[in-house]
Formats: C-alpha cells, structure tokens, sequence
C-alpha cells in the first residue's frame, strides 16, 4: 500500500518542531524570574513595614479600640433590642460621658496626689542614695538633680530644649489617641467591608477559610480586651480601698497605677510595686511590710484565681511566649511594643496555628480559642 502523502509532509511528521523545543527552557526562565521577584517583593515588604511599624501599631490599636466597642455593643444586645449602629452610637456617649466625668474628677484631685506622691518619692530616693552610698555603691550618679527646678532653670537654653520635647512628646501623644480613637469609630460602624477589602486579596479558594479565620481573632481580641478591661479595674478598686484604709497617701493614683500595670503581664506589677513602696517607707517598717504584703496577697489572688477565670472564656497565651513577645517587642518598639505585645502574641497564634499547622502542614490540630479546649486528632 503506497503512501500518498508528499515528502515535506512526512518531514514534517518525523522532524519536532522548533518551538516546542524551547519550552522547557522557557518554562524554568519563567519560574526563576517569578521566584526572584515574589523574594524581591517580600524584602520590598519587610522593609516598609520595618521603617512603618510605628504606625503599624497605631493601627493595630485602633483596631483594639474597635474590638472593645463592638464587644460593648454586643453585651448591650440582649437588653437593648436595637440595631448595631444605634447600639453603638449609645456605647460611644456612655463612654465619652464617663471620660469626661472622670476628667472633671481627675483634674482636682489627681494633681494634688500625683506631687504629692513624686514628692514622698524623690525624697525616699535621696535617703536611699545615702544608704547606698555609704557602702561605696552609687546607684543614681553624683549629679542626678534632685532640684527640678534648679535642672530646669539653670540656663534659658536648657529649659527652651525640655519644654520643646515636651511639648514634642505631648502632641505626638494626642495625635496617636486620636489616630486610636477615629480608626476605632471606623472599624467598629463598619467591620464587614474592611474585613472583605483585606479578604479580596486572598485566592478567591481560600476566601471563605480566610473570613472565618479573621472572625476568630477578632473574637479573641475581643475576649482578650473585655478580660482585661476587667481584672484593670478590680484591681485598681481593690488597690485603692486597701491603701485607704491603711492611710498611704494617693491611694487612688496608687491604685489605679498598679491597675493600669496588669496590661503588661508578669512584668507590670512587679513595676507597680514600686511606687507603693516608696510611699509606705517613710510611714514606717510595720506599715510598709503591710503595704507589701497586702498588695502581694490582692496581686496573687487576682493573678491565680481571678485573672485565669476571667481568661478562660479568652485565648489561652502560653507564659513563657508571652514573656519572650514582651522583652523583643519592648525593646524593638518602646513602651507601644510592650502594652501590645500581648493581644499581637494572642491574634498572632491563631493565624499560625489555623493557616500554617492546619492548613500548611495539614495537621488537624482543632483547638479553639474561645474558651473550649483543644484536642489533636491524627489522621
């Protein structure tokens, strides 16, 4: 049986074709390329995020302000059956109503306490200086400048350069709340399209998974602030009515200092201790080991009982991650590090734990993190 077909078509069926043969080649060139940049792309992105992390952290308390007002406004839901917005709008006037009555009660009473207490103080610490100093340890230097007002007027040029750094400090300090207090208002009205404009950055497959991740850190942001927001004021109640009695003078600064200090945990109320110490010095040895053994006996209550019952229903933040976050963040980022160090830590393991054990690695680790426990199932 002859072959019908002429010569250049059976050349053509024997010899490959040309660009086929490049394909490969163009292939790897391709995938190379697209490697370097996505690396170039990542360097690009920890860079600015490295020279942006102040602002960053703005942000990222903003979001926290958020997450209070939402839990706020979902706590009034089964006694005010109204819609979210108006919820809200009642949350932010009972709020600003407390700021400003507090305030108002703040202005005549925390300045008379606050001299009062850096007072007792400075001068505890003069007499702990001679302590030191007559066994050869110079803890605070020769010239550390006890007399404030000699520091501060001993030269005009000198004082000029304090009050332009307070006056610096000072404004950056508003402007940073009312960046936390707007980004707030807006991320609570509106939580649903500023999830969905990060979300929209996400493969369209893994948009639902990504949705329902980021609703479980904002419920444990959420958990994690009502949480704190209540063991800060039972221990600033408690601090302040036991000082009281015990007649310390600014008790209420007092406590509200060493409530403030169970923000940062491990570290804050050991700082907090601090000053109550150097107040009760002067008022005698009985009273002051009374004073530290009262706030001992309320901070270990609150820390062991209280604080894992009222945490129970949040995140559980494994201590020593905690403290780690803690010392790296406070001394990359400052103070702001340290009082965020510990929401980043909680929001931070989920997304690790949800998108990378489980979903990466494929471990069916289901651990939830809204009071329940966790379990490991193995496939």
């Amino acid at each position: 049986m002859s072959d019908s077909r002429t010569g250049p078509e059976r050349l053509r069926e024997v010899v490959p074709r040309d660009d086929s043969a490049g394909l490969p080649d163009n292939d790897a060139q391709r995938s190379i390329l697209a490697t370097g940049l996505t690396l170039l792309a990542a360097c690009v992105f920890l860079f600015l995020v490295w020279k942006t992390v102040s602002s960053l952290l703005l942000i990222f308390a903003g979001i926290l302000f958020a997450a209070f007002l939402d839990a706020s406004a979902r706590a009034l839901a089964p006694v005010l059956p109204l819609r979210r917005a108006w919820r809200l709008t009642l949350v932010l006037l009972l709020f600003s109503a407390l700021s400003g009555s507090g305030l108002a009660w703040g202005a005549g009473k925390l300045p008379e306490q606050t001299r009062l207490l850096l007072k007792v103080m400075d001068s505890q610490l003069d007499i702990l200086q001679e302590h030191l100093l007559s066994y050869g340890v110079d803890l605070l230097g020769p010239e550390w400048g006890r007399d404030f007002a000699q520091w501060l007027f001993s030269d005009q040029g000198r004082f000029l350069s304090h009050a332009q750094f307070l006056l610096g400090g000072a404004s950056s300090l508003l402007t940073g709340a009312l960046v936390i207090l707007f980004l707030g208002i807006l991320f609570a009205f509106d939580p649903t399209s500023h999830r969905e404009s990060l979300v929209m950055l996400v493969k369209p497959f893994h948009r639902p998974r990504a949705r329902v991740v980021m609703d479980e850190m904002g419920n444990v942001m959420r958990l994690w602030l009502v949480a704190q927001f209540i063991r800060i004021v039972l221990m600033t109640l408690w601090v302040w009515i036991a000082l009281n009695l015990m007649g310390l003078p600014g008790p209420f600064v007092l406590g509200l200092q060493a409530g403030l200090s169970n923000f940062i945990p491990y570290v804050g109320p050991i700082v907090a201790a601090i000053p109550i110490v150097l107040v009760a010095m002067p008022l005698g040895s009985s009273l002051l080991i009374w004073a530290v053994v009262i706030y001992t006996i309320i901070q270990s209550v609150e820390g062991y009982v209280i604080g894992p019952l009222i945490q129970r229903q949040a995140v559980e933040i494994p201590p020593a991650w905690t403290l780690v976050a803690i010392v790296l963040l406070g001394a990359l980022f400052g103070v702001l590090g340290i009082a965020l160090a510990m929401p980043l830590v909680a929001i931070g393991r989920v997304a690790i734990i949800r998108f990378y054990v489980e979903d990466y690695l494929g471990d069916e680790l289901k651990q939830t993190f809204n009071g329940g426990g966790s379990s490991v199932r193995h496939p």
